[in-house]
């Protein structure tokens, strides 16, 4: 993981004892491992390291793995090969965020690329800035047979409390029905050291507002979030932000929600 060496405070190995170590308090029902950004050749060992980690671990129901998806429909031969790891595998991932281009996803092979996904039944996590919603947007309303789940609400500056065009933009994003937001990684987009529950209820607000009840879900964003609180801090905080929210809601947003979008619960099928 090159982008380790500018984040010191994390660049250690990190694994299933120090997840636990972590939700020991916490009413974990399950989880999903999502793509961390390894070096491209690293990519299919990744999904098959984690894989193999959920044969020990039945709380791990799902798998996001990375994909080229940039080669189009030359990615149909990686896609193969993320199948024999077995149906764990759920989605994947192809990391937008450090894209100078605010553009790169709409790419002809980028958008064939994600087409393919809905072949072979797997979701497509989008890890963006928020200046790169209008694009996303318009690669959702090209691929409309394929699911998306938006990760960390689109990290909004919340750092500066900027709201805006980020509020109308990701009401533009919502619109389109097959896309799903994960309400992750707001602690890093917020003043790591001094953030504040009002600083984060803004975003948390809007988000659910225009995706609903029923197509909004934590993520806890480990361990990456760790830079600026723990995972029970940032539970709590999610909990707080959210209380208002009937007991259907609450457990659409901690569990259900997570279990349709991903498809989890049947670790022999996909």
């Amino acid at each position: 993981m090159p982008w380790l060496e500018e984040v010191p405070a994390i660049n250690r190995p990190f694994g299933l004892a120090d997840y636990h170590a972590q939700t020991a308090d916490l009413p974990l029902a399950g989880m999903v491992y999502v793509e961390v950004d390894v070096a491209p050749q690293f990519g299919l060992l990744e999904a098959e390291h984690i894989v193999e980690l959920a044969t020990h671990n039945p709380q791990l129901q799902g798998i996001v793995a990375t994909a080229p998806v940039d080669y189009g429909e030359q990615a149909r031969v990686y896609l193969d090969a993320l199948r024999k790891p077995g149906p764990l595998i759920k989605g994947v991932r192809r990391n937008l965020q450090g894209e100078t281009d605010l553009d790169a996803c709409l790419q002809t092979k980028f958008v064939q690329g994600v087409q393919l996904l809905a072949e072979y039944g797997y979701s497509f996590d989008i890890c963006i800035r928020h200046e790169q919603l209008p694009a996303v947007t318009e690669l959702v309303r090209r691929c409309p047979d394929v699911t998306f789940i938006l990760d960390h609400c689109g990290k909004p500056n919340i750092r500066e409390q900027v709201l805006d065009p980020w509020r109308a933009n990701l009401e533009r994003l919502a619109a389109s029905p097959n896309v799903w937001c994960k309400v992750s990684g707001l602690l890093t987009e917020a003043d790591a050291r001094q953030w504040q529950l009002a600083d984060l209820a803004p975003y948390v607000a809007h988000a659910l507002t225009v995706f609903g009840e029923q197509r909004i879900l934590f993520g806890g964003d480990w361990p990456v979030m760790l830079q600026a609180g723990s995972y029970k801090q940032w539970v709590e905080a999610v909990t707080q932000l959210t209380a208002h929210l009937p007991e259907a809601a609450q457990r659409a947003l901690w569990g259900e929600n997570a279990r349709r979008c991903y498809r989890l619960g049947n670790r022999d099928a996909s």
